[in-house]
Formats: structure tokens, sequence, C-alpha cells
């Protein structure tokens, strides 16, 4: 007898549906397609590493604009800014050495070089002389430095931070959090924050804005170093100390936190982006934005704000770089102004509104840091430290070209077509 084919039919329409074999055909292309994507993204990703690393070892070291700031003095607190990593270093160590009871201190990357060495020696010798000295490293940006580096002194307490700590945690999103803080707290009395890690290299290379404070408000640097710490440490190695609070609304710190999911840096900026009437100068290492800030800078133009974003042309991450510029045309056709930062890496993180509002923290404008890693930045209503950030965004704009429409849209094809491939890893970033 002959061979009768089956044939299946969809149960609501009626219709027959496509053959076995012609589904299995159906699946293999589209893995084909998909396969010959991912391997497309993979190679312009490597060919981007490559081409960054050759950049990296030509490049000359070249100088940048900075200027020592005054004091700024805030509802009885007093403020400093600092723009050159030698000039804040310097400041950090002299706290350090003036220390009497308590120093807490955290940082994203930790060098093994001349300044790393400097920083730690300074923390040993104030742990032998009885001060408690607390330090957090985060261990992912760290893998490069050499573990003889990590291991402190005894008396010196030490933490690399890691969010999983069992095997089931590998299966938990959250856990893949990075420490990107960076603070120092000496004695309640003075606090330093920003996007200065440690390490020769940025202690001139890079153009970076970190902020001391001296006064009332310092407690909650405090109250915040020892929440984290007591959090991953084990019971025996809990800080017994505790601040006082206060309610200050002219300097305020917010923290994002991964794994409770809370994420107020972002919903800062959109807020203060929101209220913006004449101005808004920001200034980002990456700028990867989602779609609810990226809208939110675009309404402040509709509305007559001028928006300018301040980023390095060529920044440390060749990823996040290429992520960035599938924003460009966007922005420049909503007329935001898009400068970049020429000659050296500014891994700023900081921004400035209508001569009132500012903050100054550790977080970046993408992913990682609006939803992805443990971030602090301070907002400050002040008029006089907003007059100081206008002055220094406008001091790193003689440092940097205005991108034009016209500009950006000569980028040769090949280009064009390498940052729409690389778009779906923005999510990454």
């Amino acid at each position: 007898m002959p061979q009768v084919q089956h044939q299946e039919f969809d149960l609501t329409s009626g219709e027959p549906l496509p053959s076995v074999t012609r589904r299995t055909g159906l699946r293999r292309v589209l893995w084909a397609i998909a396969g010959a994507f991912v391997g497309a993204q993979v190679s312009v990703t490597l060919a981007l590493i490559i081409i960054a690393s050759v950049r990296k070892l030509r490049a000359p070291v070249h100088g940048f604009p900075h200027s020592r700031n005054s004091e700024v003095k805030v509802q009885g607190n007093y403020l400093r800014v600092y723009t050159y990593g030698r000039e804040l270093y310097d400041a950090m160590l002299e706290a350090i050495n003036a220390a009497h009871s308590h120093i807490y201190m955290e940082s994203y990357i930790w060098k093994a070089d001349d300044v790393g060495e400097e920083f730690k020696e300074a923390l040993a010798k104030k742990a032998a002389e009885g001060v408690e000295v607390y330090v957090i490293f985060d261990n992912v940006g760290n893998l490069v430095v050499p573990d003889s580096f990590k291991k402190f002194p005894k008396p010196i307490n030490a933490m690399r931070f890691t969010a999983v700590h069992h095997w089931w945690h590998y299966f938990d999103p959250r856990r893949y959090v990075l420490d990107h803080r960076k603070i120092l707290v000496v004695d309640d009395e003075i606090a330093f924050v920003g996007g200065y890690n440690i390490g020769s290299l940025y202690a001139t290379q890079w153009r970076d804005t970190h902020l001391r404070l001296s006064g009332p408000d310092v407690v909650d640097f405090s109250y915040s170093f020892v929440e984290f710490w007591n959090r991953f440490c084990s019971h025996e190695r809990r800080i017994a100390h505790r601040t006082v609070r206060r309610f200050e609304p002219t300097i305020t710190l917010h923290l994002n936190d991964a794994l409770h999911l809370t994420f107020p840096i972002r919903n800062m900026y959109i807020d203060a982006i929101e209220r913006a009437q004449r101005h808004i100068y920001l200034t980002t290492a990456y700028f990867i934005p989602d779609h609810v800030m990226l809208d939110s800078l675009k309404r402040a133009v509709s509305r007559g704000v001028d928006v300018q974003i301040l980023l390095p042309w060529t920044s440390n991450h060749v990823l996040a770089d290429w992520a960035a510029h599938g924003y460009f045309s966007e922005c420049l056709a909503a007329k935001i102004r898009i400068f970049g930062f020429k000659q050296a890496m500014i891994h700023a993180k900081t921004c400035t509104i209508d001569g009132e509002w500012s903050t100054i923290g550790t977080a970046n404008i993408d992913r990682l840091s609006s939803v992805g890693n443990f971030e602090i930045n301070t907002e400050i209503y002040d008029a006089k430290l907003a007059e100081q950030m206008e002055a220094i965004f406008e001091s790193d704009k003689s440092n940097a070209f205005e991108l034009t429409t016209a500009d950006w849209e000569r980028r040769p094809w090949y280009v064009k077509a390498s940052e729409r491939l690389l778009a779906p890893l923005r999510i990454l970033l």
C-alpha cells in the first residue's frame, strides 16, 4: 500500500500546518541568521578592542585644564571640588594622617602602583597607632591587581566585595552587582566622594571630579559605609559605631542598591531634568541613557532649556563609546549639544542645572550605574557651588569640540553599520 503522509491542521482555523520538514528547515535558517549576527558582533567587538589597544600604546600623554576651587559654605558644611587627582590625593592623605578615631575607605579600583602603595602605607600607619581602619574594594574591579597587594596588615579591616557567596547566587542577576562607590570618611568630620579611583594613572592623566565635605553632614557618608560593611561582613566583624543623622534638604546622599532594586540616583537625575528652565550641563564618562532619561532631556530642549553633554571622545571602554554613538543622531536632531573631550579621559560624573542644583558622585549615565551597581551621589542645592560647577564645565569645554550634525553624518557607512550591529549590547553596558 502507498504510504500516506500525515498532515497536521490548526485546530482554530482549520488550515494545514507547515510540515515537520518545513518547520525544521525554518528553524535552521533562523539559527543560521542568529549565529551570523552574533558572529558579526563578536568580530566587530574584537576589532574595536584591538584598535583601541594599539591606539592606547601609541597615544601620547597630554595635559588638560583644571583649577583650584575655593571652599563653599552650605548649611554649616564646607565643600571643596577637586578636578585634579594629585591635589585630591594630597588632601585625602592629609585627612588620613590627621585621623584620631576611625577611617572608612571604599574604592572600586585600587591600583598596586606608587599611589596605591602611598594610601596603603598611610592607612597601615594609622592602624598601627590604634585608629580603627576599614577598607572596601571591589573584587571584579581589581581582578588585574596582584593578590599580594590586596592583603592588608592585620590591624586594617579589609573587605574584598562580591555579592556571590553561594552557588545559587549565580542564577540571580542582581548578584552580578559591582561596588562602584568611591568614598573616604575620617572621624565623622571629613568625607570625600566622586569619580576618582586610587592609582597613579588617575593622579595626572585623567580628568575627574571629587567632592570634599567637612561638617555635620559627614555623618551621612559614615552611615552609608557602616551600613554597607555590616550588611556584607560576618557577624563578628560588624562595626558597632553608629552615627546620629539629621534631615538636611540642601545636601542629600542618594544610594543605588541593585540587590534591593532601589535606584534613586536615576530618579534624582530625571526629576532635576524635568524641573530645568534655563540650562543643563551634564558631564559623564559613558553616555548610554535609557529612553526615559533621553526623553526627559529632549523635552527640556523643547521648552527652551540649553542642554549640553560633555563626554570623552575616546574613553577607556571602546564598546561604551560605540554604544554612545548610537544616540548621537537622535540627540543632535533634538538640539541636544554634544561636546567631545580631547587628548585625555574625562571620568567625571557631574551635572549642574539652572545655577541652583548640582550633583557629584560615582554614577555614570549608563545601565550599569542606573540599575546595576552600588553607587553614591551627592545632591546639592547651592548657588555658589553651582557657579563653580558651571565654571568647571566651561573650562572642560575649552579642551573639547562640539559635534555638529553635518560632521556626524559624514562618518563612513561601515561605521554606521557597526554602530547598529552593536546597538543590542547597550543593555549590558
